[in-house]
This record gives structure tokens, sequence and C-alpha cells, in this order.
């Protein structure tokens, strides 16, 4: 079947994303989708949509419309010459996947030349308050970015597309764009934001385990890294950060990395908090070339994923469920 998940596929996707990095063009999914989903939200609202069930209704929509646009086009074109269907997945699952661009967020925060600099490269990857950051609570913060980002970036969207194939990643896309878009705990979004919110956590719920447990293996083979720490640290750590899924891949790569991250972070001149992830007898992370050396973790991470994923695709992975779709 056209949909179903394909390996080669999916290593020239990755391919392309090492090249080229995230694709800026007018059309891309990610785009077409945040603008349909403010569509679909003024919509809802007009019609006093705004609770719970406004969410839900929003969620069903984005999926019926985006699921089914994307594997309606895969078919049509694979229909019409096998080679322009393949392209067009091609091009799609590149478009979905963003393994590159976290490295080149990051590095900007190393790269800059000043401390200015770097707080500006700093708060393009995260919302606390960068005024009061030193130039390692820069570092630290591209670091923490990089490794909770592996997930939703990167091994979750390939971890739905072993699974469901095309319309997996389309709609784990779909959902992870709602979870950012309006997934706040915020008045306007409290309620409606409420459902985009829950599914992401569900569907990075595997991924992030998954994930403590490449990085841990990956760990064996990076220079400097601590397999062992990656293990403990992951297991007894990842609670210290809020959410279920985000603190598998943080805590973790503090541990496999030994370097102490998070630290006091500042949000609207509020302390929120002074907790440290690591073991406590490692330094402090956000020394020179701990961001490079951050990026050379996540990316063999995401290797070791895409080849695993790779396999379990070619091996048969959920042939059967596919011969009955």
């Amino acid at each position: 079947m056209i949909l179903k998940p394909d390996p080669l596929l999916l290593l020239c996707a990755v391919v392309l994303d090492g090249f080229f990095g995230d694709p800026v063009y007018a059309l891309h999914p990610i785009r077409l989708i945040g603008a349909t989903l403010l569509f679909f939200e003024r919509v809802l609202r007009r019609l006093g949509l705004d609770g719970y069930v406004g969410g839900i209704v929003l969620f069903l929509l984005l999926a019926a419309f985006w699921v089914g646009i994307v594997c309606v086009l895969a078919v049509m074109l694979g229909n019409l010459q096998a080679w322009v269907g393949w392209v067009f997945q091609v091009f799609t699952l590149f478009s979905l996947i963003a393994l590159k661009d976290l490295c080149k967020h990051g590095l900007a925060i190393e790269r800059a030349a000043d401390l200015d600099g770097a707080r500006r490269a700093t708060s393009m990857l995260v919302g606390r308050d960068t005024s009061v950051m030193d130039a390692a609570a820069c570092r630290r913060a591209g670091m923490e970015s990089l490794s909770e980002n592996a997930v939703d970036g990167f091994v979750s969207p390939i971890f739905w597309y072993a699974i469901l194939g095309l319309p997996g990643i389309v709609l784990f896309k779909v959902i992870s764009t709602m979870d950012s878009m309006v997934g706040f705990k915020t008045p306007p979004y409290f309620y409606f934001g409420w459902c985009g919110a829950r599914l992401d956590d569900v569907l990075n719920f595997i991924p992030a385990r998954l994930t403590y447990f490449l990085m841990a293996l990956v760990a064996l083979f990076v220079p400097g890294c601590s397999a062992g720490k990656a293990l403990v640290i992951g297991w007894r750590q990842h609670g210290f950060v809020p959410g279920p899924n985000s603190g598998w891949s943080e805590a973790t790569a503090a541990g496999a990395l030994q370097r102490r991250l998070v630290g006091p972070i500042w949000q609207g001149g509020t302390l929120v908090t002074e907790v440290w992830l690591g073991d406590a007898d490692d330094p402090e992370g956000g020394q020179p070339k701990d961001v490079r050396q951050m990026c050379v973790f996540v990316v063999a991470t995401c290797l070791f994923a895409t080849g695993l994923a790779s396999v379990f695709i070619y091996s048969g992975g959920l042939e059967a469920v596919w011969q009955l779709v």
C-alpha cells in the first residue's frame, strides 16, 4: 500500500534533513496546519465552542482535514506515476522532521559574539526570562532544548511513521502543532487547549521512554559520556521536570554528558525554579563546547533511532495490520 512505512523513504528524508535542515517554503505542512488551526479556532469560538468540546472538535477537524488531504494526494500522485508519489512522500517526511535545525539553533548560542547575542539566540528556543541569564545559563538552556526536542522533533515523528506510515506522522504533527499553539494553561486556552496538550502527552509517552534507553546505549560509544549515569539519572530525576515526557530525555542527557542542567530559571522577574538535573558531583553545564557535545550526542541518538525504525519497518513491522487496511 502506498501509505505504509518504507525504510528507504525514511532514510532519504533524514539524509535531506541532514544536508538542508527544515525547508522554508510557503506551503510548508506545519505552516499550513497552523493557518488551518487558526481558522477553525475562530469559527469554533464564534459558535461558542471554546471549552473542552471545542478543543476536541478542533482536533477532529484538523486530523480529518490534513491526514485526509495528505493521504489522498499521496495515493493520487502514486497512481499517476509511482516516482511522483515517492517524491511527494519523501518531501513530506523531510518537512515533518527536524534534526539539523535543532542543532543550528543550539549552536547559535555557542557561536554568539557576546552575551546579548547569546541571550537573543536563547530566547528563540525557550520562554524563560533571558535578561538575567549569564553565558553558562544560556548554553544550558540550549542543551536542555536540544535534549527535549530530540523527542518531539525527531524520535516521536519517526516512531509514528514506523508504526502507522504517512497517516501516523501527519497525525502526530497535527497534535504537536495543536499543543504548541493552543496547549497553554492560560484563561483563553485552559479548557480549549486541553485536548491538544493531553494528546501530545499520549503520543510522546512511548517515544520519550524509548529515547531514555537509546540515549543510554549511545552514551556507551560517544567519548566523554557515561551510560551508567544516563540510566541512573534519567530514571531517578525525570520527574523533576514538569510534564510526563520531557524529563526523560533531559535528565538522561544530563547524566550521559556528566553535566548538571537547568538551575535557576526566571520568568517575569520571578524565580520559578532552582532545580538541577544531573549528578551533584558533576560540574554545571554551560561550559564552552558543551552545546556542541550535546549536539553530537543528540544527533547520534536520533540516527540510532532512525536505524532501528528502518530495521523495524524492513523486517515487517506492523505488516499484518497494514494488510487489513
